[in-house]
């Protein structure tokens, strides 16, 4: 995604989901209902940065749905990390069938996701209300984390769920390069750096592979 196209405004975000993804008159009404409920919820609780509202469908919906695209093909469970108000979760799960385990500690977040899930027919989403430390372990195709923890701490945690084929998906902000160069060698060789779709600035660790168990912990 060297050359991603970069999308600057709401218009261009929903053409490229279009080009993208191709999404039935259902999922679209459900893309729809989902940012509704967004912005809904946000009046409540604090989900989202409210100067981000305007740009909802770049910011949030396709810088999303950009992780699907990284991961083509994929048919096994998909982890969401720290997953908040669904991003990208529920957007993941909106544009396709993949069996999603959203993680989330906080139980008023968790409430808002359970609502979404039930009112859009997500019967392949599960929330799980916990921290990832009292999460059942169990085989991840892909972990995605938005906006989890720094990202040796975020690998540490999650490291149980990888098998040798699980893909990983972490959006870094401007920091991709230089938190990734702070992993145990190991942990560094599993990555690379794709450019974010919806930032200039922004970059997505995009790896495969288990992390290797005797380098957990390890600087």
């Amino acid at each position: 995604m060297a050359d991603a196209e970069l999308l600057h405004d709401e218009g261009a975000a929903r053409d490229w989901l279009d080009r993208a993804f191709a999404p039935t008159a259902e999922q679209w009404a459900r893309l729809e209902r989902f940012a509704a409920l967004l912005v809904a919820e946000n009046d409540r609780q604090n989900l989202i940065a409210a100067s981000t509202i305007p740009t909802l469908w770049v910011r949030h919906i396709a810088d999303s749905a950009q992780l699907l695209t990284l991961d083509r093909g994929g048919q096994g469970l998909w982890i969401d990390l720290g997953s908040g108000p669904g991003l990208p979760g529920l957007v993941v799960a909106i544009l396709s069938e993949r069996p999603m385990l959203l993680v989330e500690s906080r139980r008023r977040r968790c409430d808002f996701l359970r609502a979404v899930v039930t009112e859009l027919g997500l019967d392949h989403v599960e929330v799980a209300e916990a921290p990832l430390e009292r999460v059942a372990t169990r085989p991840a195709e892909t972990i995605s984390a938005r906006a989890f923890a720094p990202l040796d701490r975020l690998i540490d945690l999650s490291a149980r769920f990888s098998t040798e084929s699980t893909h990983w998906l972490l959006p870094k902000g401007r920091n991709a390069v230089k938190e990734l160069a702070l992993l145990p060698q190991p942990w560094q060789n599993l990555f690379h750096v794709e450019q974010s779709r919806t930032d200039a600035d922004s970059q997505i660790l995009v790896g495969v592979g288990k992390i290797p168990a005797k380098q957990r912990g390890k600087a």
